[in-house]
């Protein structure tokens, strides 16, 4: 087994090389995309705007809440959703 005696100026190379390192993967990093598409299920939906299963399903056959089906799953832009709100939304 080999001894290796590590020095104060090894330390700090290390420290300096780890230091570079992260800062360079901060700096690669992608920001998150405040425009980033989100996609809800419809309980979720439901849970957001307070409704139940049939009002949200007749929300979607008269054409208010636009939404996207994969399979037997619905799924709602979570943007979309929220044009819904505002173009609804009253004035007291």
């Amino acid at each position: 087994m080999e001894i290796s005696i590590v020095t104060k100026e090894d330390l700090q190379e290390f420290k300096s090389e780890l230091i570079e390192k992260i800062e360079n993967l901060l700096s690669h990093q992608p920001e998150k995309n405040e425009e980033e598409q989100v996609w809800l299920k419809s309980h979720h939906v439901q849970r957001m705007l307070g409704i139940s299963a049939a009002t949200l399903q007749n929300l979607r056959v008269n054409g208010t809440m636009p939404y996207s089906k994969v399979g037997g799953v619905i799924f709602y832009d979570k943007k979309e959703v929220l044009e819904v709100l505002n173009r609804n939304k009253q004035n007291a």
